[in-house]
């Protein structure tokens, strides 16, 4: 993707989390479990850490309900690296957040990696101080998540499976979306069509009606603020935020693949600590993400690691973390 002009941002505190986005740029995001797992992510040239207890692969093993990290993981982590840490909240769990900021992380990730909280609506980003980041799997989860306050998005693929099917195919849809978009001349119906997802109460009960308010605002409030997304979506031809890829990136192919396909950076969990070699495993992921554009790095850094996470085929998963969220 071209990259962000943070002249044309809005202003304000949106700008500043806007801005802290755009440094990611290019980079690796690796999840950690410890301050040990942190330090390989830092040496290997990663741009930032996500904490938390457990990789999504064995999240995903261990079933039940994944929650937010303890505090006391997440500030042994924040006391042993200089690159920025992130963390990890329940979809719509406003509190999980408010504890996260006030530990203080640098970014927060509303992630469907998590067991989702709230079955109507993410948490308004907007009233925090610190950027998040949001997951989506095609256009329109992108601007509904940008217009509740995320700074930054990812694409959200199948997390914890060393399968990068679902992060193409999530590639693939938000990039056709917004050639559509820019091609049709119905942007209102394509409006309507995103705000659908904010309709999920009206699909619960037995009444039938939409609810004038949100966690957002009022709906025509937030109507607006959809609106305006899309219009920046259509006249830059992308999204007005960094747009990283996640979810089953686990070689360096995979990310070379990811960042040819027109995304920002990656993110990177199961992969390297369920490798044979983390640390090699690391340095090689961080090697093809930056340089994707030449095979033979790409090549090279392939032939640095040992034996790759063991993968799972989506068809054969009893629990899809893509379908979390909407």
């Amino acid at each position: 993707m071209a990259s962000i002009d943070l002249g044309s941002m809005k202003h304000g505190q949106e700008l500043l989390k806007r801005g802290f986005a755009t440094m990611q740029e290019g980079g690796v995001i690796m999840d950690v479990v410890n301050a040990e797992e942190a330090a390989v992510a830092e040496e290997s040239g990663a741009v930032a850490v996500m904490a938390l207890e457990r990789v999504p692969a064995d999240i995903r093993s261990a079933g039940g309900v994944a929650r937010m990290s303890h505090p006391d993981m997440i500030k042994g982590i924040l006391e042993t690296t200089t690159i920025p840490v992130m963390a990890k909240a329940r979809i719509g769990h406003e509190d999980e957040a408010r504890v996260l900021q006030s530990l203080g992380v640098d970014m927060i990730d509303e992630s469907e990696v998590l067991t989702p909280a709230d079955p109507f609506y993410h948490i308004n980003k907007k009233a925090f101080d610190i950027p998040f980041v949001c997951g989506c799997t095609n256009l329109g989860e992108a601007v509904r998540r940008i217009s509740e306050g995320a700074a930054m998005i990812r694409t959200k693929g199948e997390a914890g499976t060393g399968n990068v099917v679902s992060a193409v195919q999530h590639s693939r849809i938000v990039t056709a979306e917004i050639d559509h978009l820019r091609e049709t001349d119905n942007f209102e119906s394509i409006v309507d069509a995103i705000m659908e997802g904010y309709h999920r109460v009206k699909s619960a009960t037995s009444l039938g009606f939409i609810p004038k308010t949100t966690p957002f605002g009022s709906m025509d409030d937030l109507r607006r603020e959809v609106e305006s997304v899309t219009k920046d979506v259509k006249e830059l031809g992308r999204l007005p935020v960094v747009t990283f890829s996640a979810g089953g990136i686990s070689t360096p192919a995979d990310a070379a693949l990811m960042m040819r396909q027109g995304m920002d950076g990656v993110f990177v969990g199961s992969g390297i600590f369920k490798s044979s070699d983390p640390q090699r495993t690391a340095e090689a992921i961080v090697l093809a993400t930056h340089s994707y554009n030449d095979p033979e790095a790409v090549a090279e850094a392939s032939a640095m690691i040992g034996e790759p996470m063991p993968g799972l085929e989506i068809e054969t998963l009893a629990v899809r973390m893509e379908d979390r969220g909407w």
